[in-house]
């Protein structure tokens, strides 16, 4: 299956983290921003809480240290972070939605009902059908680092894409064989992993156009995180299929200039 007009922006947790952002990152502004700024995609991240809602953060715990996991939804949302129904009320529907998961320790003693994706589920359903919809296509992906995540998915909304996204500078052999052998439709790389420009290069690793042939080949769509304008445009070259990035005006600025070019 194929999710992507090659290549496409997707705005890290909207319009990048804080630290490269004027946005508080997964707030409804920051999704604004990254749409309004080139994005065809925003990525959110989704964890649940202490009385099974969810919540969109990135890190488990917030700025004060407070575990999400722990906490009920009130105080969540006392400290400004959106529910999960929000978060998709407030990203355009002429986007896509990348739903990152994050699952808790807890999922794996807890019965499937409770767990992230499980209580991820419904909530997914209606909102891949309703921007289905709208686009005429798919719309909406879901990624993690946790393969148990996208084979529960995988098993409840089948016509969900998934992305298997390994850890930082995880090998690239891996990540494609490990995508397609779980049944993806993507694989998510760290650009680290791809290599940056000016970094020496690493015995063994194959380049990108390569590796983004092989993914191909196998059915895979391919999506990196988090490489900035230069290596942006270097990736669209070799063939990436979207790239989920903090500086989405630079990145679809150089884009543009790539297509100008050709």
């Amino acid at each position: 299956m194929t999710v992507f007009s090659a290549p496409e922006v997707i705005g890290h947790r909207g319009a990048g983290r804080s630290s490269a952002s004027d946005y508080r990152e997964n707030s409804a502004e920051s999704y604004l921003a990254a749409v309004g700024s080139g994005a065809q995609w925003v990525e959110i991240d989704v964890r649940r809480t202490a009385d099974d809602a969810l919540v969109v953060h990135h890190d488990e715990a917030l700025p004060d240290g407070r575990t999400i996991a722990d906490l009920p939804a009130r105080e969540c949302r006392d400290a400004g972070l959106l529910r999960l129904d929000e978060a998709f009320a407030a990203i355009p529907v002429c986007a896509g939605v990348d739903v990152d998961v994050k699952s808790v320790m807890e999922d794996a003693v807890d019965p499937p009902r409770r767990r992230t994706a499980g209580l991820l589920l419904p909530a997914l359903r209606r909102e891949a059908e309703r921007r289905r919809a709208a686009a005429g296509r798919e719309h909406v992906f879901v990624c993690s680092f946790d393969p148990a995540v996208l084979l529960a998915v995988r098993e409840g909304a089948p016509e969900i894409p998934l992305a298997w996204m390994p850890f930082v500078r995880n090998p690239v052999d891996q990540a494609v064989a490990g995508a397609a052998g779980l049944g993806c439709g993507l694989v998510a790389v760290d650009a680290r992993s791809f290599g940056l420009t000016g970094e020496p290069e690493r015995p063994g690793r194959r380049d990108v156009a390569y590796t983004v042939g092989v993914a191909h080949r196998a059915g895979l769509d391919v999506v990196t995180w988090c490489p900035g304008p230069v290596d942006a445009a270097r990736f669209a070259d070799a063939g990436v299929d979207a790239v989920v990035v903090d500086d989405v005006p630079g990145v679809a600025a150089a884009l543009k200039a790539r297509r100008q070019k050709r």
